[in-house]
C-alpha cells in the first residue's frame, strides 16, 4: 500500500491522541450489597494452653483470627468477639473499627484471661459460647436497630471436655438465620495441659482435639467444619467470609464514571509504532 498505511496509521493515532485530551468517561453501574457482621466464638478453657501446635492452642488462634480480621473490607463489615470457657465473656461488640479489634488481639495474643487456678476454666462450654453471641447480636439490634449485614459465628475450639445444651443454642441460631462455622484447633495426638499447682502424684491431665464433635456441631449450625493447619489461615478466612457475603443482601445500584483517556492514549502510542514499523518496512 505504499505510504497509505503509514499516514493512516499516523492519522488514527492523531485522532485517539484528540480524543485523550478531550478526557473522555463511560458511565458504570455498580450492584451493591450489604456487608457482613462475623461474631467470634473464642474458646479460652483450659485445653487451649496445650502446645500441640505452634505456640499453643490460644496463641495459633489467635493467629488466625488475626488474619481473619485482616482479610475483611471495614467499610461495611463488622466484627464482635467474645471468650468463653464455662462462661462467657463478652470482649467488643459489633463493630466496624479495624483498630479496636486488632487491639484486643495484641492484648490476648500470650494467653486467655481465664485463670487455671478456677474451675471454670476447665469446662469448655460451647452452648454458653454460642448463647453470649446471640446476645451480642440482640444487643446490636437494640441499639442500632435492624440491620441489612448477612451474620454469622465463627467458633474456634478444640471441642475437648465440652458441656451444655448445645442443641438448644444452635437452635436459637438458626431461628435467627445465623449460620455457626467452626474452626477446629490442635491436633489429635493432643498434649498435656499445664497445670499451675499440681501434686507430684497427681497424673497429667492430657488433651486432644475433639474433631468428631466440632464437625456434628458445624452442619447442625448451617456452618462448615474448618481446621487450622489442614488449610492455610487465609483459605479459611475467605472461605467464611464469602460463605457470609453470599447471603447479604443487595442495597442498590451506585453510578459512576470510569476515565477512558488511558485507554486513548494506549491506542494512540500503538498506533504510531505501527505507523513506524510500516514506514521503516
Amino acid at each position: 500500500f505504499g505510504d497509505l498505511s503509514f499516514w493512516l496509521c499516523l492519522l488514527l493515532a492523531l485522532s485517539f491522541l484528540i480524543l485523550a485530551v478531550a478526557q473522555p468517561a463511560a458511565t458504570t453501574s455498580l450492584v451493591r450489597t450489604a456487608g457482613i457482621d462475623l461474631v467470634i466464638l473464642q474458646d479460652g478453657s483450659a485445653s487451649m494452653r496445650v502446645q500441640d501446635v505452634t505456640g499453643d492452642r490460644w496463641q495459633r488462634s489467635m493467629r488466625f483470627l488475626r488474619t481473619l480480621g485482616e482479610s475483611l473490607r471495614w467499610e461495611d463489615d463488622r466484627i464482635a468477639l467474645s471468650l468463653f470457657a464455662s462462661l462467657a465473656t463478652p470482649q467488643i461488640r459489633l463493630t466496624r473499627d479495624p483498630n479496636t479489634f486488632f487491639f484486643f488481639l495484641d492484648h490476648l495474643e500470650d494467653e486467655p484471661p481465664f485463670r487455671l487456678q478456677d474451675p471454670g476454666t476447665w469446662d469448655t462450654n460451647i452452648e454458653r459460647g454460642i448463647y453470649w453471641g446471640l446476645r451480642l447480636v440482640d444487643k446490636d439490634r437494640e441499639l442500632r436497630g435492624p440491620t441489612r449485614n448477612a451474620r454469622a459465628f465463627v467458633l474456634v475450639s478444640d471441642g475437648q471436655a465440652w458441656s451444655g445444651e448445645v442443641e438448644q443454642s444452635l437452635a436459637l441460631a438458626r431461628k435467627e438465620k445465623i449460620p455457626v462455622h467452626v474452626v477446629g484447633v490442635g491436633t489429635t495426638a493432643g498434649g498435656v495441659i499445664p497445670e499451675p499447682q499440681r501434686a507430684a502424684n497427681d497424673e497429667p491431665v492430657a488433651s486432644r482435639l475433639d474433631r468428631n464433635s466440632l464437625a456434628v456441631i458445624a452442619p447442625a449450625g448451617g456452618g462448615r467444619y474448618f481446621e487450622l493447619d489442614r488449610e492455610t489461615d487465609r483459605d479459611i478466612a475467605n472461605a467464611i467470609i464469602c460463605a457470609t457475603r453470599r447471603q447479604a443482601a443487595q442495597t442498590g445500584v451506585t453510578e459512576g464514571t470510569e476515565d477512558l483517556y488511558p485507554q486513548c492514549l494506549l491506542a494512540a502510542a500503538a498506533l504510531l509504532l505501527l505507523a513506524v514499523a510500516s514506514r521503516a518496512l
